[in-house]
């Protein structure tokens, strides 16, 4: 099955959204890579053709990881006073060639604590990249080229995520197994992702024959058409008019309506692409607050 709404985000571009001048500064800084003392391995192996070590760089003052063949997952947990039980795989994104661990990642479980659900971000294995950050940026930079020349790569093309569906399958197992050490209730675990993350929590909801999550999120992914499964859970998306993978299309939504599945979508009038919890001075500041909201309405916050 061609799945448009996975391969659209493979070419998610993740912080690229217009920022103040004072902090609008795309180059890549090199960085040590964080301790990262609470990340849990997974065990799903390496990467194939993959000859570099795992690096980090900063981009727009965001954390950012590529070349990741080991992936882990790094539990979030809320303070048990306000533990509520509901809990939440948070999948950053950035193309399948680095994620946004800041960004789209520990700040969105921050946030999520803060309301009582427990969150847990996955570092998932992606495609090998440049061995240095010069020639990643180089790698980059070809990219945009082509893109606004016309001539990027068909975005709807197929991509195999088997390895990134593994680590959230081996994600979806180990919350699961631990759930009543970290106080979470199963029937109230869903799935959270940032652009191409978005892409891998569709393609998880859509292709996974083991994770059975409750409701799932992908915020500014691909909005191409999908066959919507009979056991799909509610959704919520939110992107912007002026994201590129927005395009005035919606298909997705309109696959989960015809599915009659609930669904709720958040077009914002600006926000770009990348925003994470919020930019200054952007309508899609408000999403996050919309989705605490659509989950308490659904029951899932208790």
């Amino acid at each position: 099955m061609k799945d448009t709404i996975l391969a659209m985000s493979c070419f998610c571009l993740a912080g690229f959204a217009p920022l103040p001048a004072a902090a609008q500064d795309g180059t890549m800084y090199p960085m040590e890579a964080p301790a990262e003392p609470e990340a849990i391995p997974l065990g799903t192996g390496g990467v194939d053709g993959q000859h570099a070590q795992e690096s980090w760089f900063r981009q727009w003052g965001d954390p950012m990881a590529r070349n990741i063949i080991t992936a882990t997952l790094t539990p979030f947990l809320p303070d048990p006073a306000i533990a509520n039980g509901a809990a939440v795989i948070v999948a950053p994104g950035g193309g399948f060639r680095w994620l946004s661990m800041g960004n789209e990642g520990w700040e969105v479980a921050e946030a999520l604590n803060e309301r009582g659900i427990a969150a847990f971000v996955l570092k998932y294995r992606l495609y090998p990249t440049a061995t240095t950050l010069e020639g990643f940026e180089q790698e980059m930079n070809r990219s945009f080229e082509a893109a606004s020349d016309g001539d990027a790569p068909d975005p709807r093309a197929d991509r195999d995520l088997s390895d990134q569906l593994a680590d959230a399958e081996a994600a979806y197992r180990l919350i699961v197994s631990r759930a009543a050490e970290w106080n979470i209730d199963t029937d109230r675990l869903g799935m959270m992702g940032f652009s191409a993350g978005a892409g891998l929590t569709m393609h998880a909801t859509l292709h996974s024959d083991t994770m059975d999550l409750h409701f799932i999120a992908p915020i500014y992914g691909g909005m191409g058409a999908v066959e919507v499964p009979e056991d799909a859970p509610p959704m919520f998306v939110a992107i912007a008019a002026d994201d590129f993978l927005y395009g005035g299309k919606a298909d997705l939504i309109t696959s989960w309506y015809e599915a009659g599945k609930p669904v709720e979508f958040h077009l914002y009038q600006n926000g770009g692409h990348g925003f994470g919890l919020g930019n200054p001075d952007r309508t899609s500041n408000r999403w996050f607050d919309a989705f605490l909201y659509w989950l308490e309405v659904n029951g899932f916050t208790g």
